[in-house]
């Protein structure tokens, strides 16, 4: 009896003309991450099972199924890598590609210069199955790769295909082991990048070789305290909030935001943690800005009078820094890949730092 007789993964699949043995990302050698708490029901759920409405708003729970900072690793020598899935949740918003928000892009990660190799088809319809390559062309040397989940949409029962005959191994561990989290809103969420390794959380981890948790909540980011604990519960190399844009008013970022930070600086004296304000500052629009800026810098301020060395403050307003700062958005709020990309710069050395002072002590 033959083995994909025996084990119907080992049936090669075609697609585009090529045939592809297929093997369920939940099982080794493969390991999924962005993920820290399990559901008894869903694959992939970004806050704890036992989450209700009386924790945390409505649209976070539902936003919770999105994959946003979901990522699989393995390694293999396949000169093409596929993905096949069950796409649930789509969306079809207007400024934002398909392949972010319902799509799949892949990273060979091995060397100095970690770097992007493909994208999965553009799924034509919403929730629907997807077979499709993700990578081509490879040059059939060994290596590390990431393939990065929907941003704005999820996925369940994901497989990755090989050609028959490929190596298929577990990925190298990380430089650095423990996740960095973000939370925050849409744009920590990954509105609007081109496509999933382009949001700026994602560009981050890139960088520090490190595990993302990504609790980006489509304007549905409030600051509650539920999350703080949930946040709190976990080991982490790292954390960064910015909510500001999803408090509805300045008063309830007030009223949030300090408290917010006690809880998990209580639970986790050493963790550094990084705060920023909403990064489409536009005060001469909107005065509004300056309050929530200031707002956020005296949360800041307080921790640092307090003695705490492992907290540090971005202003926003720098986030867009440089020429051409009118065009880092889709629509003055959200930022497209020249948004993400420089916000990525200016946070890398002050995250950096952070994490440095942290593990030199």
């Amino acid at each position: 009896m033959k083995l994909e007789e025996i084990d119907k993964n080992f049936k090669p699949v075609e697609i585009d003309g090529m045939k592809f043995e297929f093997h369920s990302v939940n099982r080794a050698p493969f390991v999924v991450e962005g993920f820290p708490w399990k559901h008894p029901r869903k694959e992939y759920y970004r806050l704890p099972a036992d989450m209700t409405a009386a924790d945390v708003n409505e649209g976070a729970l539902e936003l919770a199924n999105n994959t946003t900072g979901g990522a699989i690793r393995f390694r293999t020598d396949s000169k093409v890598i596929a993905i096949r899935a069950d796409l649930i949740y789509s969306h079809d918003l207007p400024h934002m590609p398909k392949i972010a928000q319902n799509g799949f892009d892949c990273y060979r990660l091995d060397g100095v210069d970690p770097h992007f190799i493909g994208i999965s088809r553009a799924p034509e319809l919403l929730n629907c199955h997807l077979e499709t390559t993700v990578a081509r062309d490879l040059d059939g040397e060994l290596s590390l790769f990431q393939v990065n989940m929907p941003l704005i949409g999820a996925a369940e029962h994901i497989e990755i295909g090989v050609l028959p005959g490929s190596q298929l191994l577990p990925p190298t561990p990380h430089r650095i082991k423990k996740p960095i989290l973000f939370y925050g809103s849409s744009i920590t969420h990954g509105a609007c990048a081109s496509r999933p390794g382009n949001s700026y959380p994602a560009a981050l981890c890139r960088a520090f070789d490190a595990p993302q948790i990504n609790l980006g909540f489509s304007g549905c980011g409030r600051g509650e305290p539920a999350v703080a604990r949930a946040i709190a519960s976990l080991d982490l190399t790292a954390f960064v909030f910015d909510y500001d844009h999803n408090a509805p008013t300045a008063e309830h970022l007030r009223r949030t935001h300090e408290p917010f930070f006690r809880i998990i600086r209580d639970a986790r004296p050493e963790l550094p943690i990084l705060m920023l304000s909403r990064c489409n500052f536009y005060p001469r629009v909107n005065r509004d800005d300056i309050e929530r800026r200031a707002i956020i810098r005296r949360t800041y301020e307080n921790a640092v009078r307090a003695g705490d060395c492992n907290v540090a403050f971005i202003d926003g307003e720098t986030l867009f820094a440089g020429d051409r700062r009118w065009d880092c958005t889709v629509d003055l709020c959200h930022p497209n890949d020249l948004g993400f990309y420089r916000m990525a710069t200016v946070i890398e050395p002050v995250l950096r730092r952070l994490i440095e002072n942290s593990t030199s002590k």
